[in-house]
Formats: C-alpha cells, sequence, structure tokens
C-alpha cells in the first residue's frame, strides 16, 4: 500500500487525478490524500481523502502535516505551490524523521535559487546558461536600456503583476505598482514551459518541452509537446548543476539568438498533466521509487500531442461540504 499526500491542492484537479490513475494502472492500494486551507477547493473533492489544514504562515501547519501524515499512513508528500517550497524544505528533515512520509522537494540551497528571481538570474548567468538581460538599479538610474523591457515581482509566480513595458512612463509606473520588481530585457520568440523529472538523487528521467499556444491567469490552455532537441541538451545540464529533486518546471524563450529561460519552479505545474499525458508520467515514476525500481533516463513520450484545456466544476449539495 502507498499513500499520497498533495499539499495546497486548490485547482489541481488534474495532478490529483493523474496520480489517482498512476496508482491504478500499476495495481496499487492506497489513498491519494488533498489538504488545503479552503473547504471549497475543487481539488479537494477529487481526492479519495481530505482534510483542512493551517495556512503555510501559521506555526501549526507542519503539526497539521505530521499529524496526518500518521493518521493515513502517508508515504509520499507532493508539493503544489511555491509559497510553501520553502517551509517544507526546511522541516523535510523533522517530517520524515517523524513520520513515513517521503517529501519530494528538492534541498533548501535549490529552492533558495528557484524562489528568488535575482537569484535564479544569477544562477543562469554564472553557469553561462541564456538568460534576459538585468536591468539593475545602475542600469536604470543611468538609463542603460532599450525598450521594451519586463518587470516582475521578485518572489512571484502564476505570472501575477508581470508586465511587458514599452515606454519610460510605463517603467516608472509598474516599478511603484509590482512589489519587490526585478526587471529584465524584453526576449521574443517561441515560449517553452519544460517539465521535467529526477529521482531522489537528482538523476534525470524525464525532460519535456511543450510549446506554449496560449495561457490564462499564468497557466498554459493551450500546449504541444515539442520535443526540441536544443532545449532538452540545456535542460539537461541545469539539471546536472542544479541538481533538483522530483518534478521540476522550467520556462524559457526560445529567440533567433539562442534560448533564454526566465525561472525555474521545483514543483508540479498547473500545466504538468500534458506531459504526464504524453507518457513522460511523474506521478508512475514516483510510484515506482518508492516500490524500489531504478528509473533511467528516456524521451519515451509522445511528441505533437496537441492540450487544448478547459474549466469543469464540481457540485456540492450543503450536505457534502466538509
Amino acid at each position: 500500500m502507498i499513500n499520497v499526500l498533495m499539499t495546497s491542492a486548490g485547482r489541481r484537479v488534474e495532478i490529483i487525478e493523474s496520480f489517482k490513475e498512476a496508482r491504478d494502472s500499476l495495481n496499487i492500494d492506497g489513498n491519494v490524500v488533498a489538504v488545503d486551507i479552503n473547504r471549497t477547493a475543487p481539488a479537494l473533492y477529487h481526492a479519495d481523502k481530505h482534510y483542512l489544514v493551517s495556512k503555510i504562515t501559521d506555526d501549526n501547519y507542519i503539526l497539521d502535516i505530521i499529524d496526518i501524515c500518521k493518521k493515513e499512513e502517508i508515504h509520499l508528500i507532493v508539493p503544489t505551490i511555491d509559497t510553501e517550497l520553502y517551509k517544507l524544505a526546511q522541516n523535510k528533515e523533522t517530517i520524515e524523521s517523524n513520520t513515513n512520509a517521503k517529501v519530494q522537494i528538492s534541498d533548501s540551497t535549490v529552492i533558495k535559487i528557484c524562489r528568488d528571481k535575482y537569484n535564479t538570474q544569477h544562477f543562469f548567468e554564472e553557469n553561462n546558461f541564456g538568460v534576459p538581460r538585468l536591468i539593475n538599479k545602475d542600469a536604470i538610474e543611468m538609463k542603460d536600456y532599450n525598450f521594451p523591457l519586463f518587470i516582475k515581482p521578485l518572489n512571484g509566480s502564476s505570472s501575477i503583476n508581470t508586465f511587458k513595458v514599452d515606454n519610460e512612463k510605463e517603467l516608472q509606473f509598474f516599478m511603484d505598482y509590482v512589489p519587490s520588481p526585478i526587471v529584465q530585457e524584453c526576449v521574443e520568440g517561441e515560449e517553452y514551459t519544460i517539465d521535467a523529472f529526477t529521482d531522489f538523487n537528482s538523476n534525470v528521467i524525464t525532460i519535456v518541452p511543450r510549446l506554449r499556444l496560449a495561457t490564462r491567469g499564468g497557466e498554459v490552455s493551450k500546449g504541444m509537446i515539442k520535443k526540441d532537441r536544443d532545449i532538452i541538451d540545456e535542460v539537461k545540464k541545469i539539471l546536472d548543476t542544479l541538481k533538483p529533486v522530483g518534478h521540476i518546471t522550467l520556462q524559457c524563450i526560445k529567440t533567433n539568438k539562442g534560448i533564454k529561460f526566465i525561472e525555474i519552479n521545483p514543483r508540479f505545474g498547473g500545466g504538468a498533466p500534458i506531459s504526464i499525458k504524453s507518457g513522460a508520467n511523474s506521478p508512475r515514476n514516483l510510484y515506482k521509487l518508492l516500490m524500489g525500481e531504478s528509473l533511467k533516463y528516456n524521451e519515451d513520450y509522445e511528441d505533437g500531442l496537441l492540450a487544448l484545456r478547459y474549466d469543469q466544476a464540481v457540485f456540492l449539495s450543503n450536505k457534502e461540504v466538509f
């Protein structure tokens, strides 16, 4: 029996369902358990069991997770949003020493690189990976830049408060409007999200580029799997350098001057089910690892798979809302 806990379940219905399908395809007994702070989080009602927990900023959050892990005999904890990554990474040893659960999360040093956009920028630069030019404070004071520019929050996610900047008036406005802003050159080209998966020892198992054809609220609404060799090879180098654990999501833009990486999210992204459906099945891989199997790098996924995503609803009577 293998039981999995999904934290901050929110709207991650497809990921919940992907874990359930992977479990069933391997003929494994066990539950997919989901937790959230909001009783109306849709994904809760697609899990086998669900619980409400304290806010991530609350001191009781880790205690809640540990209690649920003990009660449900959890074997794997899977985070889904950025704001919980630091806390889970910092408390990984505490959780694992007090339960039978393994936390699918990278080391705190990796989380620090990924969650702070300046750290991400410096990681790319120091390791000679393509990245848009950073427009620092000195460059802004000297007006050493050309429009368009791109501005985003230092610790942002889901494309919230990210803007293309076309002139001085917009730059001054957004510098005040965006919290802790970071400014870069605006690069144009094909935008990709890359779903990658490494085992618990950071060995790379799958790398899946998917072309972003349309987005909504920072999440892909239309995407296509595209086995781009240039991107795959460059991401392999990044992963070998960074040493993340589990499912990780990267973003880049392929320009006529090369590949420019934008960010790294060390967790399942909202569009991960596209790569999972193509055959790069991270939930299935996690179950196999927990069963003691050794996995090898492969590209056994469907090239050209087109995903057209849409919303669904959960309908509940008053008695069904826990």
